[in-house]
């Protein structure tokens, strides 16, 4: 084979049956699938004979990797406005091209469909009112507090947010004498990244009524040093200061902008579609203010929390899972068993490592979630249990096993979020039951500073990706963000490596392929939210949304994956960024 890199590109493509698709075969695939969905500008008219189609954005020679298992490969993609209209080499490409096409000169660039995070809490509406504590000392965390206290009008909360414990230097975490010291005349608090623990200053302590001698509320914690409180809190002993003193107004404006902020940065990660997998009413109003206002560069599958006020008013509107469009649409149902991996609150059958009588904490008991299981059954929506220990997983899947044995379903997907710590039985139950794990995939390198209260032996069967896709599981991709970062490339190299930042492997039984961590992150992150038909891979007929990368993962070492830069992202046929 002779000729330039670009013609034995295309003399490649030409001699594989099983990566060519005939432009005829791609015309008629894309209007099908297009009317069959019933989205598209071309689906709500009478759409033009393909021969007169052209195409409204080309990609050409460049290296298209499909997540289409029946041609994974292409040279070229044509756009049909918001839809992929055929993929193929740049000759089957051409005569799509007319005078209004753009076209996008792919050479040396590597395309992949756009990646999906199947849980998130994406709205950062807290980097708008509150104050930013990712640091590594303690002394920047209580100097940003400290300036944040100083703008701040008498008798309103001072609040940090991504602290993380783990991550600072010194050996040891954040208390209320550091807070005392940094805020003594307002309540104030610092929200752990994971939003399972947090630490309170002596005010609010005070302010809640909390004496050292109060008990731990049920499924919460008030932890102690030598039985006295020393500021720290979690799970349900959050919610104790959620109600009491007076707080920054959070503003519709505020929220909004908040989630402006997110789906930029997402944008320009390559992710084109999320779930906000816990929502509230005012986070759904801010999707859809954003979208108003040409700010929603992202497309967002909200998961109600049960325990929020909008879950009832959906029910009672006649609204379930589905519902939407391919910009914003009505996902699962969400409720919490148990804690926090991150943070150390799961839980698990065996204890933490050097905590003998530490087995996590649950929040929900197994009637409680029979019952939640029921109620999603009965008002027609998908449902997600966060569950990471092995106990919680368990009460899920008893739920699961029973309400399906009295009602079935043909296709239910119900999904365990998080799914952290495995057994073989659980993973043969899971795939029994249909249930869609959705495990953290950056966490095993983003937070092995944490993975050592567990040891070596759990490891092996968390955030088990490997194991799931042996037992033909399909996994979600899920970063939990903010708990974990969401960038999808950095989740690729975390699931082929299982290294942390200091390059320590946790768990190297459970390392997959980079081509399995680039379905998982397309495919199986469609497939939990049953858009596999819409999204997920780029093929004739779905959305054109993809992202361009500067260097082909397939080929780059694996320990610089999450470095490669992303070239441009596009969402609906698009451009929503442009490194």
């Amino acid at each position: 084979m002779v000729g330039t890199p670009e013609r034995r590109r295309t003399q490649q493509l030409q001699q594989s049956g099983k990566t060519m698709i005939q432009r005829r075969d791609m015309l008629t695939g894309a209007f099908a699938g297009a009317a069959a969905v019933g989205l598209t500008g071309c689906a709500r008219t009478t759409p033009p004979t393909p021969a007169a189609v052209k195409a409204t954005l080309v990609v050409k020679g460049a290296t298209i990797r499909t997540s289409d298992k029946e041609h994974p490969e292409a040279q070229a993609m044509a756009v049909y406005n918001d839809r992929i209209l055929a993929i193929g080499t740049d000759a089957e490409i051409e005569g799509l091209i007319g005078p209004q096409t753009r076209t996008i000169d792919g050479r040396g660039l590597f395309v992949f469909p756009g990646f999906i995070d199947a849980h998130s809490h994406p709205d950062a509406v807290q980097e708008v009112y509150g104050t930013i504590v990712g640091f590594r000392t303690i002394d920047e965390i209580k100097a940003a507090m400290r300036a944040k206290a100083a703008q701040t009008p008498p008798g309103l909360w001072v609040e940090g947010f991504m602290y993380d414990d783990k991550k600072l230097e010194g050996g040891r975490g954040l208390t209320r004498a550091d807070l005392d010291d940094a805020v003594p005349d307002h309540p104030a608090i610092v929200r752990h990244r994971g939003w399972h623990t947090g630490v309170v200053n002596s005010k609010a302590l005070s302010l809640a009524g909390l004496t050292d001698a109060s008990p731990d509320p049920a499924g919460g914690k008030f932890y102690r040093d030598n039985g006295v409180m020393n500021g720290k809190v979690a799970e349900t002993a959050l919610h104790v200061f959620d109600d009491i003193g007076e707080r920054t107004p959070i503003t519709r404006a505020m929220r909004q902008e908040g989630v402006k902020r997110v789906s930029m940065r997402m944008a320009a990660s390559g992710v084109t579609s999320v779930t906000n997998a816990f929502g509230g009413l005012e986070e759904l109003v801010s999707y859809q203010d954003a979208r108003a206002a040409g700010e929603l560069l992202v497309r967002f599958c909200f998961m109600p929390g049960g325990k929020s006020p909008v879950y009832p008013a959906l029910k009672a509107a006649g609204l379930r899972t589905g519902f939407g469009d391919e910009w914003l649409r009505i996902g699962a149902v969400k409720y919490t068993i148990d804690g926090s991996a991150s943070e150390r609150t799961m839980r698990m059958s065996t204890p933490y490592n050097g905590r003998p009588d530490d087995f996590g904490i649950l929040m929900m008991d197994e009637q409680q979630v029979l019952d939640v299981v029921n109620d999603a059954r009965d008002a027609g929506f998908q449902i997600g249990l966060h569950a990471n220990g092995d106990v919680a997983i368990a009460m899920a899947l008893d739920a699961y096993e029973r309400v399906l044995k009295e009602k079935p379903l043909a296709d239910p997907r119900w999904r365990i979020e998080h799914c952290t710590l495995v057994t073989e039985p659980l993973l043969k139950r899971i795939k029994a039951v249909g249930a869609i794990p959705a495990p953290f995939y950056t966490y095993a390198h983003y937070h092995g500073d944490k993975w050592s209260e567990y040891g070596e032996e759990k490891l092996s069967r968390m955030f088990a990706h490997r194991s799931f896709l042996d037992h033909g599981i399909p996994v979600a991709p899920a970063s939990d963000y903010p708990p974990g970062p969401f960038e999808p490339l950095m989740a690729i190299q975390s699931m082929a490596t299982r290294k942390d930042l200091n390059g320590k492997v946790w768990g190297e039984n459970q390392k997959i392929s980079v081509a399995e961590a680039v379905e998982i992150c397309t495919m199986n992150g469609a497939y939990a939210s049953f858009e596999e038909n819409l999204k997920g891979s780029l093929t004739p007929g779905k959305l054109a949304d993809f992202v361009m990368l500067a260097r082909d993962p397939f080929a780059e070492p694996l320990d610089t994956i999450k470095a490669i830069p992303v070239v441009r992202t596009v969402t609906g046929g698009k451009p929503v960024f442009e490194g």
